[in-house]
């Protein structure tokens, strides 16, 4: 990464993977605007950071609500200049029997972890003015799910599918100019929805978190679920100027779960 300070806009960045790629990306010089549901901990969140000397900064964010997505991007432009880097990493989990899915909760997970990757990719290359820059980073947090279907996990897959499709499609249209567009898929990471995960599938399977755990555990060759700082690292490569050749990719961090 070169010397001047760049601004990277994170959301869904108050913990777990977020908070990792927020962390990083700040450590590695970065101005950092990070965004979340909970106003209370983009504030908590942003002490944190600025505690430890990253240059942090972030407001509210619904990524479900165009408004919002607008304000958010227009605020960080107005205090930083212009977007130079986007990690596109809010997301929720969401499932179960597919024929017992209702409407709400299939439009809401669709909504949060596919649609929000267009509207905030959409407001950057506008808004944040990063279409008419000769240098960008664009980076969809998306799953594993995004390649293979996942039992009980209907919408999340499909949505996950979705970002993986956008991020090729992008990544070839902006290729000429300089920006890239990548996805990472994470494979099982030890963060807060993952313990909601679990709880999830133990209810289904009328089982305990424990043995959801070892059943998960079993798939991954390396044995253990990955880190958030393992996934961010990979985030902070993709965002590196030494990854300017690579776009229109989705890049596993999975233990080997995915091998494609």
């Amino acid at each position: 990464m070169s010397s001047a300070p760049r601004l990277a806009l994170v959301t869904g960045a108050t913990s777990g993977i977020g908070l990792a790629v927020a962390r990083l990306l700040g450590e590695q010089g970065h101005t950092v605007f990070l965004g979340a549901r909970n106003a209370e901990n983009v504030v908590a969140t942003v002490k944190q950071l600025r505690a430890e000397g990253i240059d942090a900064h972030g407001t509210e964010l619904d990524v479900r609500d165009d408004a919002a997505v607008h304000a958010f991007v227009k605020a960080a432009v107005a205090r930083h200049g212009s977007v130079d880097v986007l990690v596109n990493n809010a997301g929720r989990s969401g499932g179960g029997v597919t024929a017992d899915i209702g409407d709400e909760l299939w439009h809401d997970v669709i909504d949060t972890n596919l649609n929000s990757v267009f509207r905030m990719t959409r407001e950057v290359l506008n808004t944040g003015r990063m279409r008419f820059k000769s240098r960008g980073r664009i980076i969809n947090i998306a799953s594993t799910a995004g390649k293979q279907g996942v039992v009980l996990g209907a919408p999340y897959s499909a949505s996950k599918h979705g970002v993986v499709g956008f991020t090729k499609a992008l990544g070839n249209e902006l290729a000429s100019t300089g920006i890239t567009v990548n996805a990472v898929c994470p494979g099982y990471v030890e963060t807060p929805m993952a313990q909601r995960v679990r709880a999830g599938y133990a209810e289904a399977w009328s089982t305990d978190e424990g043995t959801v755990l070892e059943k998960f555990q079993a798939k991954i060759p390396l044995g253990r679920y990955s880190t958030p700082d393992e996934v961010a690292g990979l985030v902070g490569y993709l965002a590196s100027d030494t990854a300017a050749s690579i776009t229109s990719q989705a890049l596993n961090v999975c233990g080997g779960l995915g091998n494609f």
